[in-house]
């Protein structure tokens, strides 16, 4: 009798796991890229204020890698699992990224996790967990949020033409230390206290023969507390609780943290203020082979606290509030060569009175493709989900995209200028005449005015040699023609800088599966 009961409980263990693996199918996918590139990024050669000088001596010459794995476990059409890890960015030979000799950093990260269902006989749709989130857009990216966030998506599909797309997501919460409330010293009393940060987002997909048009509005609530512990925000350089892996906060939803005392505000009354975005996203394909896109965007932040702006040691009382417009466009023709087109766009940008606040349209994590060296338009590697944001800009541009003379050899060249909308005005109120560079690789353009501009040239190559392994060839090149006159009338006129081109070459291996 023991030795069949021992018998039946293996065979109950046998047909259980055949069971199991057959009714769940594993699949994965990823992708290795290696990448080796020489470089100088920097947008200035030297920098003074008073007698302190400081000369650009950045690394000329770097070797990155980064792995992704994503394993989706799939039950049916209407049930699966998905968790995806990345690991890297990793220099070769620097320890705390794992690169070093014996390579036994921990670095494997959580990029995104989340379930999909489905609502029996229905068609609709639920994703919950952190995910890949991206606002509907045309014409060169989001400018306002493509990123990873934790949340909740439903879709619906009414019929062949309409869908309908509900948001939750949840950007930040629970990461308030309670060391300070309201721009003001608390106690650990209040930790957690008015501290998330939350979006809920409404997107209407539109599709017909030749035009597809994705209106969409999204809300937010910012609690009192939601930023702080930032790193570097409100002076806690020395003290910093967490820091966000993608974008940065301080840069996209305040006035520019280079004006002088914009990042000591004040307390608030308030416990939560208002977020609010929309955008008209459309692409008109009915007169193939030319190609359509435009996109128009607002965005608003509403104040939380003061803060004191100096201009030439005169204290102006002025406003958190954010809020402004960005209208983007591409027209392409598709030829049997390649496809050429044109792009362009034009953001709203500070008027020059703090006072009002500022007129850069906020955003979350912008991720601006129409070029790939300030953009993030070749791999979306190199800025790592840091991309450009168009807020305070302007620009035209011409490309020649996915040129093809030898077979699975393409090429895309691209030129655009980058010119700024923000008021020579603002000049005054900067910590000293180089703060228009301290957006430049936050997650942000450089802050550039009216009498300033940067000349972009980006030349990719990718050559397919197998179908899944791509060698690709990047070449970029920024002139620098921001202006000396005006930003030497900053702060107290006591600091210069001396500009310098930006240029990189970068040569990557890329095996996806």
């Amino acid at each position: 009798m023991k030795k069949l009961c021992t018998l039946l409980l293996a065979a109950g263990l046998v047909f259980g796991a055949a069971t199991g693996a057959s009714a769940i199918d594993f699949q994965a996918k990823g992708q290795w890229l290696m990448g080796f590139t020489a470089s100088d990024t920097k947008l200035i050669h030297k920098k003074r204020v008073g007698n302190d000088k400081t000369t650009n001596l950045e690394s000329s010459f770097d070797a990155v890698q980064r792995v992704r794995l994503q394993l989706d476990a799939v039950a049916s059409e209407s049930l699966s699992g998905t968790v995806y890890f990345e690991i890297g960015n990793t220099n070769w030979g620097r320890a705390d990224q794992g690169g070093a000799l014996g390579a036994d950093q921990k670095i494997i990260k959580l990029k995104r996790a989340y379930i999909d269902w489905m609502v029996p006989q229905t068609d609709l749709k639920f994703r919950m967990g952190i995910q890949g989130v991206t606002l509907p857009n045309a014409a060169g990216g989001s400018a306002i949020m493509d990123t990873d966030v934790a949340g909740i998506t439903a879709n619906y599909k009414v019929n062949d033409n309409v869908s309908i797309t509900a948001l939750w997501a949840r950007p930040l919460n629970d990461n308030f230390d309670g060391n300070r409330w309201n721009g003001r010293q608390a106690g650990s009393t209040r930790a957690g206290y008015l501290d998330n940060l939350d979006l809920f987002s409404l997107m209407v997909p539109l599709t017909f023969d030749g035009f597809e048009v994705t209106p969409w509005a999204m809300l937010g609530m910012k609690g009192a507390n939601a930023m702080e512990g930032i790193d570097g925000w409100q002076g806690r350089d020395d003290n910093e609780v967490f820091s966000t892996s993608d974008g940065n906060l301080p840069y996209s939803l305040y006035p520019y943290p280079g004006i002088k005392g914009a990042t000591n505000i004040g307390g608030t009354g308030k416990g939560y203020g208002s977020l609010f975005w929309a955008g008209l996203p459309f692409t008109i394909t009915a007169f193939d082979p030319l190609n359509i896109e435009v996109d128009i965007n607002y965005g608003y932040s509403e104040p939380m606290g003061r803060y004191d702006a100096v201009k030439q040691g005169v204290v102006k009382r002025s406003s958190t509030e954010r809020q402004g417009w960005l209208a983007k466009a591409l027209v392409e023709y598709k030829m049997d060569w390649g496809v050429p087109g044109i792009f362009g766009w034009y953001a709203s940008g500070d008027d020059g009175n703090p006072k009002n606040g500022s007129e850069r349209m906020p955003s979350i994590v912008p991720m601006g493709t129409f070029t790939s060296f300030m953009g993030d338009g070749n791999l979306g590697w190199v800025w790592n989900d840091f991309a450009l944001d168009y807020s305070g800009t302007w620009g035209i541009g011409l490309q020649l995209r996915d040129m093809t003379f030898v077979e699975n050899l393409s090429h895309t060249f691209r030129v655009a200028y980058w010119g700024g909308t923000n008021s020579t005005s603002m000049v005054k109120y900067m910590n000293n005449s180089f703060a228009w560079d301290d957006g430049w690789g936050n997650g942000t353009s450089p802050y550039l005015t009216t009498n300033d501009g940067l000349l972009e040239f980006n030349l990719v190559n990718n050559y397919k040699m197998y179908e899944n392994f791509d060698i690709n060839l990047e070449l970029g090149y920024i002139a620098n023609f921001m202006d000396n006159d005006t930003w030497k009338k900053a702060g107290e006129r006591n600091s210069s800088f001396q500009k310098q081109d930006a240029w990189k070459a970068q040569l990557v291996f890329a095996y996806s599966f």
